[in-house]
């Protein structure tokens, strides 16, 4: 914002005596400038040292003669300090009377005389008019919950950083409601606010993002092994340990109470000796080792309309055919919506149906299944996604190719439990057609981890 600076206007009116001539001027002061009693003069207001808050935006203000500008912090400014002489002696605004004797060789005015000054000013030690400053000297009425900022010949009464006026009132303002918005929590207090971290995160140095704190770097608070996650951490032993109840310590045991060192499953303790046995559905190799028993291969108690699945630890009955209306079975394990049928225009045009079966506690993250297109057509799209079955984020599933996608087990698994998860393969092509096929694939997770 720039304010120009004009010329005054001037008005002489000459009285003539037989002793003394004097000339009479009244001097007028335009916007931007006020009457200096002392100098006898117009000098320029300091908007921005007067006017609360006069550029916004992050612009820096710099007074200018007759006015102030608004100009980015960067900016540099050259002051013709003769212009502004020449602007201050010329310019006016309120009426006065200078009067000029008549006699140039009049002696000049007593500097004892005591001068006028105006209201919010004071005569100094120098006879000249000071402002008064009614926030040092205590005359301002500034409330309590006010701060009082002095002005040139006033003051003004301001609510402090982080209130807003309301009325006569100063208001907390709640800076939770307004941005910047804090990542996690943010708490309001008296005047300010500050952002809150949940449990495992850090504040940045914007005291605003929560960044993960790495536990196993900072301070390893693991005996052993520390492995770091989001907002948390993972402790885990050497071989021939195992971790205390408090999930941080490791502690030494004997090969019996060890058992998934010394034996696979179970240690049985005997005098001078000790042997291993395995849980139903396994048999002992190697005196250790348990291995699955394949119940589908030795005691298949399936009906001739089922199939039998093995998986580590027991087995399934399936049905041979497994399609739900409208499906009908067009290979093994293959079901297809008929084109005929209306009911098929929003339904997948097949339903693939696999079974495959993972140890309890796999490591992740882990790759166990891949689907692949068994038909490519040409300029057609590929996309993969998992329709349902994943409701708790145990999978994740990664295109590998145009016509291919890895499913990765993200979550430890523990069993012995069933997961059934839709693979949809979705395919389309620049002239609008749109089709899609589905992979229903039954996880069975093993009770234990062999």
């Amino acid at each position: 914002m720039l304010t120009a600076a004009f010329l005054a206007a001037l008005i002489l009116i000459t009285v003539h005596s037989q002793e003394t001539e004097e000339t009479i001027t009244y001097t007028q002061c335009t916007d931007g400038y006020e009457w200096d009693p002392i100098r006898q003069r117009c000098k320029d207001i300091d908007e921005c040292e007067i006017v609360p808050d006069a550029c916004k935006g992050g612009m820096k203000c710099v007074n200018h003669y007759g006015g102030y500008l608004c100009l980015p912090r960067t900016a540099q400014i050259i002051v013709n300090e003769r212009e502004e002489a020449a602007a201050e002696s010329t310019s006016g605004r309120n009426n006065v009377i200078r009067r000029t004797p008549a006699d140039p060789h009049r002696a000049p005015p007593n500097p004892t005389h005591q001068i006028q000054c105006a209201a919010g000013y004071e005569q100094s030690d120098h006879n000249v008019c000071q402002d008064i400053d009614e926030c040092a000297t205590g005359t301002h009425n500034c409330r309590a919950d006010q701060v009082c900022v002095n002005l040139r010949g006033s003051f003004s009464c301001q609510c402090p950083p982080g209130y807003q006026k309301r009325g006569d009132q100063c208001v907390d303002i709640d800076e939770c409601t307004l941005p910047p918005y804090c990542h996690h929590r943010c708490v309001n207090t008296p005047g300010s606010y500050y952002c809150q971290c949940n449990a495992g995160f850090q504040l940045a140095s914007n005291n605003h993002t929560c960044v993960d704190i790495n536990e196993c770097d900072a301070n390893n608070p693991c005996a052993q092994q520390c492995y770091n996650i989001l907002g948390s951490f993972i402790c885990q032993c050497n071989p021939g340990f195992e971790l205390s109840s408090d999930r941080i310590n490791c502690e030494d045991t004997d090969e019996c109470r060890t058992s998934s060192y010394i034996c696979q499953y179970q240690c049985v303790n005997e005098p001078g000796k000790f042997s291993c046995v395995c849980p139903e559905g396994y048999q002992v190799v190697g005196g250790r080792t348990c291995q699955d028993i394949n119940e589908c291969e030795t005691t298949n108690e399936c009906r001739e309309d089922e199939i039998c699945w093995n998986y580590h630890g027991g087995f399934r009955c399936y049905p041979r055919n497994p399609c739900q209306e409208p499906y009908v079975l067009t290979s093994e394990n293959r079901c297809v919506c008929p084109v005929s049928n209306a009911i098929c225009r929003e339904l997948p045009y097949s339903v693939v149906y696999k079974y495959m079966s993972i140890r309890s506690d796999r490591t992740v993250p882990s790759d166990i299944f891949q689907i692949q297109a068994t038909t490519i057509y040409p300029n057609t799209i590929n996309t993969f996604r998992i329709k349902s079955g994943n409701e708790n984020g145990e999978f994740y599933l990664r295109q590998t190719s145009a016509v291919s996608a890895m499913l990765v087990l993200v979550k430890s698994l523990s069993g012995p439990r069933e997961h059934i998860v839709d693979l949809e393969m979705l395919t389309v092509n620049s002239l609008n057609y749109r089709t899609s096929s589905v992979l229903r694939l039954t996880i069975i997770v093993g009770p234990y981890a062999f």
